[in-house]
């Protein structure tokens, strides 16, 4: 199991984060992770953690696909393993209507195919074939058909990428895009994920995507992100939890529109429909501290890192259990020393 770790996408202190990343790599760092939001974009970012590191991979997580070309995707993960020598790691993911309808203008259609295409795209350009694709929802070159000038033609990426095949994660909740990254994809990126319930929400897709994957891909990663506070004080694992809760709630409850809101129909297949209904319920109410409480504790501990060593170590025997092969853990420790010391015991525990 690899330990990685999340980078605020926004607020004003992304430099001193990354100057602090080098404390981290000697803790035994792994793999740093940077989200794409409707903020900043993470690739300008993800730039800067490349030329303050040596060692650690960085994974995005996640690209959103509606946002960029399958071949500016490639593109854009070529020039981060070429600045970086080889260590990133491409995660993209749907996001859904709101932001990709809302903030980029573009139409929300397909997610699932559409991933199959960028992975089949990606793959094609590092490894340096002729841009010649035809797909339902991308053709390369683009002919007078379907509305180009008929000028373009097929191309080879310039350079010899470092890698010609990087890693490629997909982010994905709903069975049919699960089913998809077990198949073709190098990892798979859950969000909110119940080690102990995991087999109820998720098992029948991945068994349905690992019987066609081939074997030269090697075994499906798992990458989970989760809270970590390794502490015996009861007050402050309480408080830690609450913001879990509170996390929880906004995506179970304030996520999408009631009908379509897949994080509520997620929380509904680990098996707490009558949950997830009252906490999109009184989340979309305008009663959200309401709703953070609806969530049972329970979730909020199994989903989390947080507790005594002993707790945090059965957490982790959970995923190892579970199959998670690289825990994204963002400290929450209140002081930058006590967050350094929380990883390097989380390394330990994990090794």
């Amino acid at each position: 199991m690899k330990l990685g770790m999340p980078l605020p996408y926004c607020g004003n202190d992304f430099a001193s984060a990354v100057d602090r990343l080098a404390d981290f790599e000697g803790a035994g760092l792994d793999r740093v992770m940077v989200a794409e939001a409707y903020s900043v974009d993470a690739v300008s970012q993800m730039g800067y953690v490349a030329a303050k590191t040596r060692r650690v991979e960085l994974a995005f997580g996640v690209l959103p696909m509606f946002s960029r070309t399958p071949t500016n995707l490639a593109m854009t993960a070529a020039g981060i393993d070429y600045v970086s020598g080889g260590r990133c790691v491409l995660g993209i993911g749907a996001s859904g209507p709101q932001v990709i309808e809302g903030f980029h203008g573009v139409k929300y259609d397909a997610p699932v195919e559409r991933a199959r295409e960028h992975v089949d795209i990606c793959r094609r350009i590092w490894r340096r074939e002729p841009t010649q694709y035809q797909g339902k929802h991308y053709t390369l070159p683009l002919g007078a058909d379907g509305g180009g000038s008929g000028l373009g033609k097929p191309l080879r990426i310039i350079g010899q990428p470092v890698r010609e095949r990087i890693p490629m994660g997909l982010a994905a909740i709903g069975p049919k895009n699960v089913e998809l990254a077990a198949e073709i994809f190098d990892e798979w990126q859950p969000i909110l994920f119940h080690p102990e319930r995991a087999e109820r929400a998720f098992g029948e897709a991945v068994r349905a995507g690992k019987s066609r994957r081939e074997s030269e891909l090697g075994d499906l990663g798992i990458s989970v992100q989760c809270r970590l506070l390794i502490t015996n004080d009861a007050a402050g694992a309480a408080a830690a939890l609450g913001a879990v809760r509170d996390y929880v709630a906004l995506y179970v409850g304030g996520m999408g529109a009631a009908g379509k809101n897949y994080y509520n129909t997620l929380f509904a297949r680990y098996g707490y429909e009558t949950e997830a209904a009252e906490i999109q319920q009184l989340y979309l109410g305008g009663m959200k501290s309401a709703a953070a409480q609806a969530v049972p504790e329970e979730f909020a501990r199994s989903i989390s890192l947080i507790g005594s060593r002993s707790e945090v170590r059965d957490r982790v025997d959970a995923m190892k259990a579970a199959g998670v092969t690289c825990v994204l853990a963002d400290p929450v420790a209140s002081s930058p020393a006590q967050r350094l010391a929380d990883m390097a015991a989380l390394k330990s525990l994990i090794a």
